[in-house]
């Protein structure tokens, strides 16, 4: 009855030892593998919630859980788009938990952050693998951090990149891409705000990673593009916060990952219920059925999933088994006895009290020594 916790340096070793196109591509199967075999009565998973406020500064702490298989996963993940200017620190922070669902024992617990952002790639190049033209070999990247690196490692995975356009509205930002997706080996082409148009009218598949202000959307004019342009939204994660021009969105074939909570704070959120489309689900499961939309305008409207959280941590927990990795911790307090809740601190039965408190008396300053 330990959890094991997996620090960075554990995920990190992972990483080395497995590498990052394995990760991705292992990652990728085993989300086709969930979509394919999903059903609804199998899993519970309830749109995310918290707490957001703009004291002291704006931001949000919000909680993502899922029941499946006989296990809860909860992410939990603070948003905080001052972090990388203000203490650079990313955007997003997060962990995730899961929870044995017979008995409540907490099983692990790791870092989201590599989690998150891995997981959200992967599931936009499965989207993408579904919806856009098979011959796409150009990448349109609005916003270029962190979230940004994993979109072009994914497309990468399943489609034929040769070069990726860049823009960011911080120009370090769009230059210092190319040092972090080096590692692809594709042609990266920063652009400033003059060659945005360019970028999105290139674009076979645009991905928009932004974290654009609540009411300050959309990220680009609706204008040229190609007739089989394929979007990945994944900027919008709040109610009023949208990236895409609505005049896009009302002509293509709207794909949200998770329904409810995309008609909550997604593109959806701008759409009638039948403006929107199938779900990523409804795609896997019917690839033959949407085959002929890889040639027009599609999105995935992208708000992430907890589900997705769930099967990156397995991915994880089960690469940090067979590597020998993994910190177990007797985190509950548990003994032998499972009605005294003071047995675990006490094994043999005795009440030892501490000596400042024997026979009634308390020594205050025992006690703050």
């Amino acid at each position: 009855m330990q959890t094991t916790l997996l620090p960075s340096d554990h995920v990190r070793a992972i990483v080395q030892r497995i590498g990052l196109h394995e990760l991705m591509d292992a990652l990728i199967a085993r989300l086709t593998t969930a979509f394919a075999t999903f059903e609804p009565a199998h899993t519970h998973s309830p749109a995310r919630s918290g707490f957001n406020y703009t004291d002291p500064e704006l931001g949000l702490i919000e909680w993502m859980p899922v029941m499946t298989g006989g296990r809860v996963t909860i992410k939990v993940v603070g948003y905080h788009p001052s972090n990388p200017r203000a203490r650079q620190l990313p955007t997003i922070l997060s962990t995730v938990s899961t929870y044995d669902t017979q008995t409540g024992h907490w099983i692990a617990v790791a870092d989201g952050n590599f989690l998150t952002a891995l997981r959200t790639g992967a599931a936009s190049a499965i989207a993408s693998r579904a919806l856009a033209a098979p011959h796409s070999h150009i990448v349109g990247l609005i916003g270029a951090g962190a979230q940004a690196v994993t979109q072009l490692h994914g497309l990468s995975r399943v489609l034929p990149i040769e070069a990726a356009w860049v823009y960011d509205r911080d120009p370090a930002v769009a230059h210092s891409f190319r040092k972090r997706a080096g590692f692809l080996h594709i042609e990266l082409i920063p652009v400033d705000a003059s060659g945005l148009a360019q970028l999105v009218e290139r674009a076979d598949v645009l991905c928009t990673c932004t974290s654009v202000d609540v009411g300050a959307g959309p990220v680009f004019a609706d204008g040229a593009h190609k007739p089989w342009l394929h979007v990945n939204a994944i900027g919008s994660d709040f109610p009023g916060k949208t990236e895409l021009p609505l005049s896009l969105l009302q002509r293509s074939l709207v794909v949200p990952d998770f329904p409810a909570q995309a008609m909550q704070e997604g593109e959806c959120q701008r759409l009638s219920p039948t403006e929107i489309g199938p779900s990523l689900v409804d795609v896997v499961k019917n690839p033959e059925r949407y085959a002929a939309r890889r040639e027009t305008t599609t999105v995935f409207d992208s708000t992430g999933w907890s589900l997705e959280d769930h099967v990156a941590l397995g991915l994880l927990m089960d690469y940090a088994r067979d590597l020998g990795l993994g910190i177990p911790v007797d985190i509950e307090s548990l003994a032998e006895d499972p009605h005294d809740p003071y047995a675990f601190a006490a094994p043999d039965g005795l009440r030892v009290l501490h000596p400042s408190r024997q026979n009634g008396a308390v020594n205050h300053g025992a006690l703050r020594a």
